[in-house]
This record gives C-alpha cells, sequence and structure tokens, in this order.
C-alpha cells in the first residue's frame, strides 16, 4: 500500500477508525479482531481510536484495549501507530461530555498507556476543545507529555484555523497532526485541510465515508462518486477515499469499519487513479 507522513512515521495511506467497533451496534470480539487482522494484512499501518469509544459507564476504553489485544496477537501487529484520544467523554448514557482540564488530559494518557501497553504513545490527540478551559492549557499538556516522553507524537482533533496554529506554536512546532470531519456530505472542514497542507501537517478526516449511518448509502445519496465507481467498477466507498487522497498529500483517512470485507475495500483506495475530470466532478458534489 502507498505511505504518508505523519510528523517523522510513514503510514498507510489509508488508516483505519476504531470506533465503530466499540460503541453502539458493535460486533463481538471475534469479528472486531478479525476486522483489525484484515487491515493489517492489507498493508494498513495506521489505527484510530479513542478512550471514549465504548459504550456502557463502566468500560472506558474498550475499543483500546480491543486493538491492543489484535495487535498482540498478530505478526505484524509491532508495526502500527496508534493514534488515541482523550479529552472527550462518554458518561455511558448515549450523550458525550468533555473535560479538557490540562490535569485530566495527562491523567487520560496514563490510562491509555496502560491499556494499550506501551511505554509511549506513538500519537496522542486532545479529542475536542472544551469551551470551559482555555485551548492552551488544554494543548499545553500536550507539550508537557511530549517532553516528558509518554508519547511520541502529538495532534488534535475538532479544531478550527486559529486553534490548529494556536496548538502549532503552543507545541513549538511539532504539531503533527489534525483529525476532523470531512466528507462528500461534509465539506465545512476544507479550511483546515487547506492549512494543513500548507503547514505539512497531516489530515485526518473522520468519518470520511459518513459515518456509521451514512456510509453504505454515499453511492445512493451522492450520484457522482457512484457514476465515477461504475466506471472503474469498484465501490462509491472506494472512490470517496481515493478522491480524498487525490486532494492533498497531507490527507489520511480513517474510515472506521466492523467487517472484514469493507476494510479490504477501502484499503484498496490508493490503487484507484481517478483522472483529473472525475475528480473535480466529485469535488463539486
Amino acid at each position: 500500500m502507498q505511505t504518508r507522513r505523519i510528523g517523522t512515521v510513514q503510514v498507510s495511506a489509508i488508516g483505519l477508525g476504531g470506533m465503530p467497533m466499540s460503541i453502539e451496534g458493535r460486533p463481538d470480539e471475534a469479528r472486531s479482531v478479525a476486522t483489525i487482522h484484515a487491515a493489517l494484512d492489507a498493508g494498513v499501518t495506521l489505527i484510530d481510536t479513542a478512550d471514549a469509544y465504548h459504550l456502557l459507564a463502566g468500560e472506558v476504553g474498550h475499543n483500546e484495549t480491543l486493538i491492543a489485544k489484535a495487535l498482540a496477537s498478530h505478526p505484524r501487529g509491532t508495526d502500527v501507530l496508534v493514534a488515541t484520544k482523550g479529552g472527550h467523554l462518554r458518561p455511558g448514557d448515549g450523550s458525550w461530555t468533555l473535560d479538557g482540564r490540562p490535569e485530566y488530559v495527562k491523567e487520560a494518557c496514563e490510562a491509555s498507556l496502560k491499556r494499550l501497553g506501551v511505554e509511549a504513545i506513538g500519537l496522542y490527540q486532545f479529542h475536542r476543545p472544551d469551551p470551559s478551559v482555555p485551548y492552551a492549557e488544554s494543548v499545553g499538556a500536550l507539550a508537557e507529555l511530549l517532553d516528558e516522553g509518554k508519547i511520541v507524537m502529538a495532534g488534535i482533533s475538532n479544531a478550527d484555523p486559529g486553534q490548529i496554529r494556536q496548538a502549532q506554536e503552543i507545541l513549538g512546532g511539532r504539531l503533527v497532526s489534525v483529525q476532523n470531519q470531512f466528507s462528500p456530505a461534509y465539506r465545512s472542514s476544507q479550511p483546515e485541510l487547506e492549512l494543513c497542507d500548507e503547514l505539512g501537517i497531516a489530515f485526518l478526516p473522520w468519518s470520511p465515508l459518513g459515518g456509521i449511518s451514512g456510509a453504505g448509502s454515499l453511492g445512493s445519496r451522492f450520484a457522482p462518486f457512484a457514476e465515477v465507481a461504475r466506471a472503474h467498477g469498484v465501490s462509491p466507498q472506494r472512490v470517496c477515499l481515493a478522491w480524498m487522497l487525490a486532494l492533498s498529500p497531507v490527507v489520511v483517512p480513517i474510515p472506521g469499519s466492523s467487517r472484514p470485507e469493507t476494510v479490504r475495500d477501502s484499503a484498496q483506495a490508493p490503487d484507484l487513479v481517478l483522472s483529473a475530470d472525475e475528480i473535480a466532478l466529485l469535488g463539486a458534489v
């Protein structure tokens, strides 16, 4: 598989988002492990997770634990960059809350270290800005974690252009990634993508296919993606990921998956070459 760069690390051009394997409607553990193994077999070397990817109140870190177990049982498990996040919480009732206090971000990182079974987290990301805490203080916790050697690289998620620039300054030029929502249905993060391209920072679109509820109907909702898919004899989802990769060399989509067959399909997106006319057609959707 083609590779892209996050900081100093080369990763697969397509990553795997772990959320669908741990929240509502999740599959059994055997299928989740099989999905992660299928991703590794297909050449995926980036897996994204978060401590908040769980269903019940008493299972914080469910997805991190699941991924650690799957990687430990695969011969290439040590070749994967695991990116996790802290600062976004799920009480267990389906809602989401925030805690961007620096002491909490550091506490969450320590817990993630234990669940992942590593001495340093490859990529740790502040999950979402907390309006009740100055952004500089939350990101400052990442700087401290870098200095302490608890994390190898730092990223942010759900950030606007001003926050990206602020984080880059606070981290002393050590910001390596921005993870924002971006898909055919959700283009409002285009400015952030363009800024990442300008700064040479990896841009990781989350829910690039439209999320758990929208990925399967992508082709029916956006006719041009289905049209291009028919022309190439592939799925609209693969076309979507190939289109994103064509937007900038800093883009590394992280589609979520809970089935081996879908992750295998996504992993083939870097091999799909779209014409300039096709890219323009899809971009105009």
